[in-house]
């Protein structure tokens, strides 16, 4: 299949798993353009057949602000028509999925029809697509879309109860490469972290306030008043400088490291004992999964998608949002036994290993030779 995804470029879940998705078609022989306004952050390695197509965006006196899905409905076109894409692959509705519908009614005028397919990655529903001045669009994109895809059933269920929409949705999880996430041996960077054997605890996220890591701080300093601890924020965002000022009040400066954004998160999470996720909100957890691929017990919210991933009391507990007491405790009980620690540790990896890219992909090639097929008739 020759295929174009469009996606955001950044650290975000949605462009992480779009890029690793359109990677790993790639590697099994199809052929993948990339379409956005800067390369993504996890698109690190070309081959032939990986194609990358940057959307400029022009700068009028006329516009307060750039248009930038104007500018990518006429890329989408252009790239369409010049590359003879078989279907459109679309990750976030806003401004995502309008721009492709837009972009494929454009191209019906001229006999060509394109299959646009759009997964639905969280906020896009949750959090955006509520605004009333976003939801007659985000209502028609979907419903206009030829296949719909979410990350979790709980991410299906909140579309279906916050937009009327008519169109079915098939529910393809995240998925994680294995080769890339798994424990590697990095004695040496745990002994500089860690040097008198303190358990290490980790958090990664993009900073906001959905992430509630304030609420992972607390349960830290509650890990630390039993055992030696040190706890690695991963990511960058908004609520950092509020992170860094509760660190002062909490006289916790020496023990938290900033760690900024990492691009090779896999060898920080490899030295690691255990991965907090107290999110408000989140429509998987595709971070939570990243650690468990490399070992690592979670303790995290109940929110969302996340109880499809955590299972509790195997690879770690759901806690309540805000219950930092029970997060606390539930931390604190993991680390304290080192054999207990060990049996988290392995049961998070053999659940990790159910959501393995090479199980899930088919799934999405599938559902591409579905929609296809049903958009023919």
């Amino acid at each position: 299949m020759n295929i174009g995804i469009v996606c955001y470029p950044t650290y975000g879940g949605s462009g992480v798993v779009a890029t690793e998705l359109g990677k790993a078609l790639a590697l099994r022989g199809h052929k993948v353009h990339f379409i956005t306004y800067k390369q993504p952050a996890r698109l690190d390695f070309f081959t032939e057949n990986t194609f990358y197509h940057e959307v400029y965006v022009s700068s009028y006196p006329l516009f307060d602000f750039p248009p930038y899905e104007t500018a990518l409905t006429s890329h989408l076109v252009d790239v369409v028509k010049f590359e003879k894409l078989d279907l459109l692959h679309v990750h976030y509705a806003i401004p995502h999925a309008s721009a492709a519908v837009m972009a494929k009614q454009i191209l019906a005028m001229d006999g060509i029809h394109i299959p646009v397919i759009t997964t639905l990655h969280g906020t896009d529903i949750t959090l955006v697509g509520k605004d009333a001045s976003f939801e007659p669009v985000v209502r028609y994109s979907i419903n206009m879309s030829d296949g719909v895809t979410t990350v979790s059933e709980s991410l299906k269920k909140d579309t279906y109860d916050l937009f009327d929409i008519t169109r079915q949705i098939e529910v393809i999880p995240n998925f994680i490469d294995l080769s890339r996430f798994s424990k590697q041996n990095r004695e040496h960077f745990k002994t500089a972290i860690a040097p008198n054997g303190e358990k290490l605890i980790v958090h990664t996220s993009n900073f906001r306030k959905v992430k509630r890591i304030d609420d992972a701080v607390k349960v830290f300093a509650e890990i630390r008043k039993k055992m030696p601890a040190k706890l690695l924020l991963m990511g960058d965002g908004p609520e950092r400088i509020n992170i860094e000022k509760l660190c002062r009040e909490l006289n916790l400066c020496d023990s938290i490291t900033f760690m900024g954004k990492q691009n090779q998160v896999e060898e920080i999470l490899s030295v690691c004992d255990l991965f907090l996720m107290p999110s408000e909100t989140e429509s998987f957890g595709l971070a939570a999964l990243e650690a468990m691929a490399c070992e690592l017990p979670v303790i995290s919210s109940n929110a969302g998608g996340i109880p499809e991933l955590n299972v509790e009391g195997v690879t770690g507990y759901l806690c309540n949002v805000g219950d930092v007491a029970t997060m606390s405790e539930k931390a604190i009980y993991i680390l304290e036994d080192p054999a207990r620690l060990k049996q988290f540790k392995q049961a998070a990896l053999a659940r990790a290993k159910e959501f393995d890219i090479n199980e899930i992909v088919p799934h999405y090639e599938r559902f591409y030779n579905e929609v296809m097929s049903a958009s023919k008739k």
